[in-house]
């Protein structure tokens, strides 16, 4: 299912920017900046300072990729983990 891109203007150090991300993006940033307790201007700020090449939008959606990338448990991890502490590790004591 194709996700509409959204457009929403957000304050990048000081300077008024447009950004096109699908929902789905909006969401996991919201939900890092959060987790993160930063706003969603802060983050956006701190991903546009480390980016090395492209367009804003593209970081954005490889930053948030990548961090939840980086949260996921490989299968194989799990298998070898057990599903009682795996079941701990994301949802906390059963």
């Amino acid at each position: 299912m194709k996700s509409p891109v959204v457009k929403r203007s957000i304050v990048v150090a000081g300077h008024k920017t447009s950004v096109s991300l699908e929902e789905a993006f909006w969401n996991g940033m919201k939900e890092i900046s959060g987790l993160r307790n930063m706003t969603l201007s802060e983050l956006v700020g701190e991903i546009d300072g480390n980016r090395q090449q492209g367009n804003l939008s593209s970081a954005i959606r490889l930053f948030v990729l990548d961090y939840f990338k980086s949260r996921a448990i490989a299968p194989q991890e799990a298998v070898s983990m057990g599903l009682r502490q795996v079941r701990e590790q994301v949802a906390g004591p059963v």
